[in-house]
């Protein structure tokens, strides 16, 4: 394959904006992903990702943003999974179960129910190639304002997410940041719709920071590597899309559950040589 022929998606105006909402996406998507992983909030962006289908509906009924009524549900799904689980004895992943597929089927059956042009396979999938340029300023917004939040407040939301207690009896506003994480979370899958969807946004806010867990052991060094290997993954399944004639977001979450894969391999590896290394000094 010659260089021409290499560099052709880069030529391409819908492609250069597919690469743009990748970079643009990558960085609050990993940011928040390390401290979804760390905190044990994996199933919390699965449900807040789904949850937001009914907002989504509810906002093009009313002729409002449809981002605004994304967040909208999200905080609702975030917040009262919050109240079922601090006041029952129920659990929370089970809570959170049961709280977004009630509000996935609300907005499944408010879709159907209405006469409309727009293609529910966008929302879910997304529409990477069809990104317009208000969706990469939105998207753009979104990132920093999550991702300098998150740079800015990260050794806090750290020891919140490790430690409550301890980060309560250290005078962190704990309340605020529970809920600005979870406005970072509804806002991050917003800025996720027109790259990923609905459903395989879950996928950018759970691979990249467990793929960071698996290599590296500073907190630091996991945001770092987390944002490069959610960038580099990305813009690679992106660019492999166009010449496998596939569509974009399902080949980046094929690309990160491989790399996934590989990490997880590479610390079973390691770990088994630290067991042999230690059984020799033993012996």
């Amino acid at each position: 394959m010659d260089l021409e022929t290499l560099l052709l998606p880069f030529e391409f105006p819908f492609m250069q904006n597919a690469f743009l909402i990748c970079v643009i996406v990558s960085i609050p998507t990993a940011l928040l992903s390390s401290f979804l992983v760390i905190k044990g909030w994996a199933l919390m962006g699965d449900a807040v990702s789904h949850a937001v289908l009914p907002g989504i509906v509810l906002a093009y009924i009313f002729g409002i943003p449809l981002i605004v009524g994304a967040f909208a549900a999200g905080m609702v799904c975030a917040v009262l999974t919050g109240y079922l689980s601090g006041n029952s004895r129920v659990k929370q992943d089970t809570v959170m179960g049961v709280v977004f597929s009630g509000m996935f089927g609300v907005g499944i059956v408010l879709y159907v129910s209405i006469r409309t042009n727009a293609h529910l396979d966008h929302i879910l999938f997304g529409n990477m190639l069809g990104v317009e340029q208000h969706e990469l300023v939105t998207a753009g917004v979104i990132a920093l304002v999550v991702g300098g939040g998150l740079v800015l407040k990260w050794k806090d939301l750290l020891l919140h997410s490790f430690d409550p207690a301890q980060a309560q009896a250290s005078g962190l506003p704990v309340k605020l940041l529970h809920y600005g994480l979870l406005a970072a979370l509804s806002l991050t899958i917003v800025a996720t719709l027109s790259a990923a969807g609905l459903i395989l946004a879950v996928a950018l806010l759970i691979a990249p920071g467990a793929i960071a867990f698996l290599l590296v052991r500073t907190f630091k060094s996991m945001l770092y590597v987390s944002v490069l290997v959610c960038m580099v993954s990305m813009v690679a399944g992106t660019y492999a899309s166009f010449f496998l004639d596939s569509a974009p977001a399902p080949t980046i979450v094929l690309i990160l559950t491989a790399v996934f894969i590989a990490a997880f391999a590479r610390r079973q590896i390691l770990t088994r040589q630290a067991s042999l290394r230690r059984v020799d000094e033993a012996a």
